[in-house]
């Protein structure tokens, strides 16, 4: 399949950015990555469809939504290798999600390593799914995350199930980071083609949220953990992210334990590409993804 116009244009923006060059730094420099970080949009829509801020635990929660007392939540879990975020094309896509959909959306900005650690920024997400629950019904609940946006909720999922708790109708991962070791010896052959993250940075960032925990506990490392009674998981993945020999042994584990998964895989997308602007087919694949949340009534 031939890539559009806007494909070529994405990959020179980042190149140009020198976001790979970012991530190729040990240590990772963390300070110049959260430049990009945006904590109040500014426009117009923002403006007029932010409900509330407010705190659960130590993360901020921006409430969005079109003031017509949804009965639905998509919580957003973003992504930045646990060091930063949100960023501009988090809040962009929350809101297309927000104008398409009935749903209204909690963009959680979590603790970020280095200051805070895995066990801290986990306890976090926990306590903002548990909040969720007093005022939604678990069917009534997605989850949306990119990148380690998708460890997180997986991770979470695992934790909900041990615990006997009840789950959300559905969590849609992009990109996910499945094994912060960084071990897998795959991963050295599509660095080299990566054209957006590298292993050294990555491993990098994983290693200052860690703590005092081994990066394969499944708490940063879900791939370790079970995946036995997973709601419903719609999955994007593209062979040219260095995450991707990781979400191929995540796929086999999910397909073992019977899960119902939707799985869109492509071959030269950069890393998080539905998240992406101006790339037709980042809008495409949104496009769908927006389809998949309206199908909960």
């Amino acid at each position: 399949m031939n890539q559009s116009l806007t494909y070529y244009l994405t990959l020179l923006v980042i190149k140009l950015k020198g976001i790979k060059k970012n991530f190729s730094t040990d240590p990772i420099d963390f300070k110049r990555l959260r430049k990009e970080d945006v904590y109040e949009p500014k426009s117009g829509f923002f403006k007029e469809n932010i409900t509330r801020n407010f705190e659960i635990s130590k993360s901020l929660i921006t409430e969005i939504g079109k003031k017509n007392d949804s009965d639905k939540l998509l919580i957003f879990i973003h992504g930045g290798a646990f060091i930063s975020g949100p960023a501009k094309h988090h809040w962009d896509t929350i809101k297309t999600i927000v104008k398409q959909t009935r749903y209204t959306v909690w963009l959680c900005n979590y603790p970020k390593a280095p200051e805070h650690k895995i066990l801290e920024i986990s306890e976090n997400i926990d306590s903002i799914y548990k909040e969720a629950l007093k005022n939604y019904t678990s069917s009534k609940i997605s989850l949306i995350g990119d990148s380690v946006g998708g460890t997180l909720i997986t991770a979470l999922i695992q934790r909900l199930h041990i615990k006997n708790e009840q789950l959300p109708n559905k969590i849609i991962l992009i990109s996910p980071v499945m094994d912060s070791s960084m071990t897998n010896p795959d991963i050295d052959k599509v660095d080299l083609m990566d054209p957006m993250l590298s292993k050294v940075g990555l491993l990098s960032a994983k290693k200052m949220c860690v703590g005092n925990l081994d990066l394969k506990n499944p708490m940063i490392s879900p791939l370790y953990g079970d995946f036995k009674n997973f709601p419903e998981t719609i999955l994007y993945i593209t062979e040219s992210d260095i995450t991707y020999p990781d979400q191929k042994l995540l796929v086999e584990k999910l397909k073992i334990a019977n899960v119902t998964m939707k799985l869109k895989e492509d071959k030269n997308m950069p890393h998080i590409w539905p998240l992406l602007p101006i790339m037709k087919e980042a809008k495409l694949s949104l496009k769908e993804i927006i389809k998949d949340l309206n199908t909960i009534s």
